[in-house]
């Protein structure tokens, strides 16, 4: 009887309308029908402006002075140096041409290639260094007797073939009698060691030029030239082949063999 009064009480509105209805989807659908459309939701805009704050406030956490981290103060400055050297060769590099000169070649009284090395204006202690390369052969040598003495007075500063660094290609002439080389690095003054190098280099003339004593029976000392190759270890390095690589013309003639012509030629020989 209780259930009863419930169901009564549950449908009580649908009795009264005389709507009875027994699928409750079709109940469902006249309550949203009939229930009034809801609001629109009106949209709430933030307010966008910055937030207002007092400047005193952050003065004690970021100094006045400190108004970029310190890689882009190193960033900036490498831009000014840029600028500067960009200003130069636009502004400065065109007066150059009024110091133009027109190479000329050295002739045979200038036979000395005096070289320097630079680091672009920068201090550096090889800076002031000075080296002299000069031919043999373009020395003021009396003979071959002067010649020999002064390449055993040289030493290791005598070399047949042309330095590396030394600015002389190997196809230019005057390279026959070898090569000597000196440089001087121990005075503060590039000058100085020129200097030095120069009066080294008339003292060996000198002593070469003096026909009391010709060194003839003293012998060419190769040994600094058989230790660079042996260290580049490019193939002369091996015992035997230190200066060349030998050839048939290495060998005694009387092991060759005779050439054909040379065997029909020669009596006896027996003709087809």
């Amino acid at each position: 009887m209780a259930l009863a009064r419930s169901y009564k009480a549950a449908f009580a509105p649908l009795h009264r309308a005389n709507r009875l209805h027994t699928s409750a989807v079709l109940y469902a659908r006249q309550n949203a029908a009939a229930a009034p459309a809801p609001t629109k939701l009106r949209r709430v805009v933030p307010d966008l402006e910055p937030l207002k704050f007092d400047d005193e406030v952050l003065e004690d956490q970021v100094p006045a002075e400190d108004d970029a981290p310190e890689p882009t103060h190193k960033y900036l400055e490498q831009q000014r140096n840029m600028l500067y050297y960009l200003r130069l060769i636009e502004h400065e590099m065109p007066k150059l041409v009024a110091y133009r000169k027109p190479f000329v070649p050295p002739n045979a009284s200038q036979p000395l290639v005096v070289r320097s090395i630079s680091y672009g204006g920068e201090p550096h202690p090889a800076a002031a260094k000075r080296t002299i390369v000069v031919p043999v052969a373009g020395l003021p040598l009396k003979n071959e007797a002067a010649i020999h003495k002064f390449k055993v007075l040289a030493g290791v500063r005598w070399s047949p073939d042309a330095p590396t660094n030394s600015g002389i290609d190997s196809e230019e002439s005057g390279g026959e009698h070898g090569y000597f080389k000196i440089s001087c690095e121990d005075f503060p003054k590039p000058a100085m060691n020129l200097k030095w190098a120069s009066d080294t280099l008339d003292r060996l003339l000198a002593a070469a030029n003096d026909a009391r004593e010709t060194f003839a029976d003293i012998p060419l000392d190769t040994r600094h030239i058989e230790a660079r190759i042996r260290k580049a270890k490019k193939g002369g390095h091996i015992y035997g082949q230190q200066t060349h690589r030998p050839s048939l013309k290495d060998f005694p003639k009387e092991w060759l063999p005779a050439p054909k012509l040379e065997a029909a030629a020669a009596p006896g020989a027996s003709s087809t």
